[in-house]
């Protein structure tokens, strides 16, 4: 048989039609050859003009095909692949989105799956809400459509059970129907208390304000390929020989945040009066750091926790408590300057949906709130941040002691 492009044309019958090639990045590799080596001949507009299948034995020009290729992450997709494409990143959707997709699409679709009606079942936007935000954490709306699924199916056995109760009295038959309920009354609503019967407890606490109680816990925000995450970073010292742990299943990029972290608070102890145990003017003097991240069982790099890092022992060497409601995203350098990172957008919506009300993001990352839905900018207070002193003083209630030190000593701009 001639191969799935050439095949794909036979079935259109025509020589200009749309390829959607699905997760394009979890091909695989075997002894039987590469994908991603015949999809280079493909997708290369220099090439794909005399594209040859080796059934066929004969060139076919596919300039005229349009290739839609989807994934979820770019990292895993070849190289030389990667550089035929143009890429377009699609963000999660927001919790307003969500909402919209399921009222509009899931539910008339699962209602019509289940052989239901909007007369014998009706999901309030509250109820929706609620399993938006406690049943499912993902960027998409697949396991929402799931969990819509499992309410349908939980009040469709109820309608079946009405309706059987109901044949049975009818015609007459003297059956011993005591143990069977009566009839529910239409439509079925689903509320709070129905919700939790039908799908057991909350997967997810939405809380994250009771967790900042003690010095050395401060909130971050990662990126993942289902979306944007909120990240605690917490720290601990005790006595030791200045030793620096770190757990988390981290990367090395992630190590080396750490590294400089520990490094420009020891540098500047003593502008923010930093101590060690005993009081000694260096933190790390007679003390061992132990740095965590959870969940332990999740692979964790990048540059974007640094500001977390900084923020968090400086929480544990002055003893103060990071605010509740802040999180925070940022790569640092030794000088203390906070660069941009990437996933702004997704980072920002999570933290929306964890509860947060300030968000610190470097100050050349201000072009990307743009994208965001203009009620998550209402809602959230954005501190833009040039330097870690900025950084420090928006993260703690107060701001953080030192500031006016830090200022009399200015940085010299280059003249380069």
């Amino acid at each position: 048989m001639p191969g799935r492009i050439v095949n794909g044309l036979k079935t259109v019958g025509v020589n200009n039609p749309i390829f959607l090639l699905d997760e394009v990045d979890k091909l695989g590799k075997s002894l039987q050859g590469d994908p991603a080596a015949a999809l280079l001949e493909v997708l290369d507009p220099e090439q794909n003009h005399s594209f040859t299948d080796h059934y066929l034995n004969v060139a076919f020009d596919l300039s005229q095909v349009l290739f839609i290729a989807t994934a979820n992450t770019t990292a895993t997709i070849p190289p030389a692949l990667l550089d035929r494409m143009e890429v377009l990143q699609v963000p999660g959707y927001t919790q307003e989105e969500k909402l919209e997709i399921a009222h509009r699409h899931l539910i008339p679709n699962q209602l019509e799956q289940h052989g239901l009606t909007p007369q014998q079942l009706h999901i309030p936007q509250d109820t929706t809400q609620d399993v938006i935000s406690r049943y499912t954490r993902e960027a998409g709306v697949r396991s929402l459509e799931r969990k819509i699924g499992a309410i349908c199916r939980a009040v469709a056995v109820k309608v079946a059970e009405g309706n059987r109760v109901l044949e049975t009295s009818s015609s007459g038959q003297e059956r011993q129907q005591e143990d069977k309920a009566a009839p529910p009354e239409m439509p079925i609503v689903i509320d709070h208390v129905a919700l939790k019967d039908i799908m057991g407890p909350p997967l997810f606490d939405m809380e994250v304000s009771e967790r900042l109680t003690l010095p050395g816990v401060a909130l971050g925000l990662a990126w993942t390929p289902l979306g944007g995450e909120i990240m605690f970073v917490e720290a601990s010292r005790m006595e030791g020989e200045g030793q620096l742990t770190l757990t988390g299943q981290l990367g090395d990029v992630m190590k080396e945040s750490a590294h400089l972290a520990i490094s420009w608070l020891r540098a500047n102890a003593k502008t923010y009066q930093l101590t060690n145990l005993v009081g000694g003017p260096d933190p790390m003097e007679g003390t061992d750091i132990h740095l965590h991240f959870p969940a332990g069982a999740v692979t964790k790099d990048g540059p974007s926790a640094g500001v977390t890092i900084v923020t968090c022992l400086a929480s544990l060497f002055s003893g103060r408590l990071v605010r509740s409601d802040v999180a925070m995203t940022g790569e640092i350098t030794l000088r203390g300057l906070v660069l941009p990172v990437g996933g702004i957008k997704d980072k920002v919506l999570a933290a929306h949906r964890a509860g947060v009300k300030r968000v610190i993001l470097p100050k050349r990352n201000e072009k990307d709130l743009e994208e965001l839905p203009a009620n998550v900018r209402a809602d959230l207070d954005f501190v833009m941040t040039g330097n870690l002193d900025e950084v420090l003083n928006a993260s703690f209630d107060g701001g953080f002691p030192g500031k006016s030190s830090v200022r009399s000593h200015p940085q010299l701009s280059s003249k380069l």
